[in-house]
């Protein structure tokens, strides 16, 4: 599995359009009857040189054009931003390029275009492979298109991803299983597993709210949860991480990056940031509404708020909650350097035992990691394990 380095870096594009806003999406998404594609092109290249003379000695580990819908990206934009990072930062001769994609027939189609462009992975929202489901979803694909649209994928990319989400409203866990079995022929080396999760501000909540939806309770949901750790285990994509399951090697290098606690650009409008330089990590944060990022840049050159220094507590707190998220688990010695905090000073030892032998969490030697019980719990572990010597 690859490791990170401080040398290392990581470059988020955030393209932040969609043909339609699923119900249960809660990121930086919107819709837009025209896109600029020019101005847009042109804003993202800018804020990239924002960030050379911070982060031009690091090299290039991972790209990664997320969204919104960047399938949606004209691929002349895609490879511009491609070619501006090798002309202006160290890139690793094996860098991972990968770019979400939607599996509508005409997205699909593109995918010659991309990988021409320098993308070298894709990963494919499916959500589902019922057609009921995807419909209940919101998405604008078939099962047909979505599985066309791996194919397609197979063909012309060696590294491939797709997402399904499960827990989803009336579903149960034969209907899983059987979901599960047929989506694995598809798999090549990578799945990404998320459970369904009401967010504020989106259409589902606004429906749980008033109680026209409802989800398995939690105990059901552990059980679902199981069932999938131990399909997938016997199909030889053992969980990497929380929601993601990978052949060995074929872990998401970008992911990695963010859940081993590197350094990464976030480019493009509500994109975030962590840069380390000097010993001092820092948050970057750009401006969320679109047309606003997009005006920013013009008079600025990028649409960055003022970067923030996180605090020993608030590195803590990330570098735990990254690291827990890996079924690798933490190196407890490393602690001091990455946190600038003794591991003792950080984690409180009595809450520590007991987590561990109620079977959260396991301590071998120098290492930390959470158990199955413990993966859904997480931000629950945190707030027990973290310590008051923390406090600012």
């Amino acid at each position: 599995m690859f490791s990170v380095t401080p040398n290392d870096i990581g470059i988020y594009i955030h393209w932040p359009f969609c043909l339609s806003k699923c119900p249960y999406c809660d990121f930086n998404s919107h819709v837009r009857d025209t896109i600029d594609q020019d101005a847009w092109c042109q804003a993202l290249l800018a804020e990239l040189s924002h960030y050379i003379p911070l982060t031009q000695e690091r090299q290039v580990q991972s790209i990664f054009f997320g969204g919104g819908t960047p399938s949606l990206m004209p691929p002349q934009t895609v490879e511009a931003i491609i070619q501006k990072i090798y002309d202006e930062w160290s890139v690793s001769s094996d860098v991972e390029i990968t770019l979400e994609a939607n599996p509508t027939s005409i997205e699909a189609g593109a995918f010659s275009d991309f990988r021409a462009a320098g993308v070298n992975r894709v990963s494919i929202g499916v959500q589902s492979l019922r057609d009921d489901a995807l419909k209940a979803l919101g998405r604008q694909h078939t099962a047909e298109e979505a599985q066309d649209a791996i194919k397609i994928a197979a063909q012309i990319f060696d590294r491939y991803s797709f997402d399904l989400i499960y827990v989803r409203e009336g579903q149960t866990i034969q209907e899983w299983e059987d979901e599960l079995s047929k989506a694995l022929p598809y798999a090549r080396g990578h799945m990404s597993l998320y459970q369904l999760t009401i967010e504020p501000g989106t259409a589902f909540h606004t429906r749980f709210q008033r109680g026209d939806l409802t989800l398995p309770d939690d105990d059901l949901a552990a059980q679902f949860y199981d069932v999938t750790q131990s399909i997938m285990a016997r199909a030889g994509l053992p969980a990497y991480e929380v929601s993601n399951h990978a052949r060995l090697g074929q872990e998401s290098r970008h992911n990695l990056i963010y859940w081993q606690y590197g350094s990464y650009l976030g480019i493009g409008p509500g994109a975030h940031g962590r840069l380390l330089s000097n010993g001092q990590r820092c948050a970057t944060r750009t401006h969320l509404a679109p047309e606003i990022w997009l005006q920013r840049v013009r008079q600025n050159g990028h649409g960055t708020h003022p970067q923030e220094a996180l605090s020993p507590r608030q590195q803590a707190e990330e570098w735990l909650m990254m690291g827990l998220r890996l079924n690798a688990g933490l190196t407890i010695s490393s602690c001091q350097k990455v946190t600038g905090y003794a591991f003792e000073d950080l984690v409180d030892q009595k809450a520590l035992k007991t987590l561990a032998d109620e079977g959260y969490l396991q301590i071998t030697g120098d290492h930390l990691d959470v158990l199955p019980k413990g993966r859904l719990c997480l931000n629950a572990i945190l707030a027990r394990i973290i310590t008051v010597v923390c406090e600012d």
